[in-house]
């Protein structure tokens, strides 16, 4: 009798432990935003050229090597920057800059140069009064050339040293795009 007991317990036991258990979901990270175009547009302000940067890899990383357009600026002229992010492995073409601008608190870019006299300053923040930088105020000197440098974080420390002013040393988060452009300054 005392194993009939024994032995019912046990089953009720295994029965109650397999039907307590469930399978859980895999949990999914916020997926990466498919990136495959970065343009960024410089319309003086005043007379002179639009000029254009690109960076196209509509394979991704390790296929064909990225299509890169770099730009001629003009000396001692004042630009108004705009970026526009794509994603045109998809059809219809994904405007990834609406994202980004509906997450603004969660993204910066940062523009680092070594054009000497060429300054890149932020004209958009979030809601937060924090730096973007879709929208920029770009500054040329004397003719030179250098790089340009245009990275996207996501979720920087917006509000560590110096992030706010562009610069990504103590910026964290995650690199989403970083393209490095050839620029000439004459």
């Amino acid at each position: 009798m005392k194993r009939l007991y024994f032995l019912s317990l046990v089953f009720v036991s295994f029965l109650l432990t397999i039907t307590s258990c469930t399978v859980d979901e895999p949990v999914s990270p916020n997926e990466e935003e498919i990136i495959t175009t970065l343009r960024y547009v410089l319309t003086p302000t005043g007379s002179g050229d639009i000029v254009t940067f690109e960076f196209q890899d509509l394979d991704g990383d390790g296929g064909n090597a990225p299509i890169i357009t770099n730009g001629t600026l003009a000396a001692n002229t004042t630009y108004t920057g705009s970026i526009e992010l794509l994603n045109e492995a998809e059809s219809p073409v994904e405007d990834i800059t609406v994202e980004i601008r509906a997450e603004a608190e969660d993204h910066q870019f940062f523009y680092e140069t070594t054009a000497s006299g060429l300054t890149i300053g932020y004209n958009d923040s979030d809601a937060n009064n924090q730096p973007i930088g879709l929208e920029t105020a770009v500054n040329t000197g004397a003719a030179t050339t250098g790089t340009l440098t245009i990275t996207l974080r996501h979720e920087p420390l917006k509000s560590a040293d110096n992030v706010s002013t562009g610069d990504i040393t103590n910026a964290g988060g995650e690199t989403d795009i970083e393209v490095t452009f050839d620029v000439t300054i004459q």
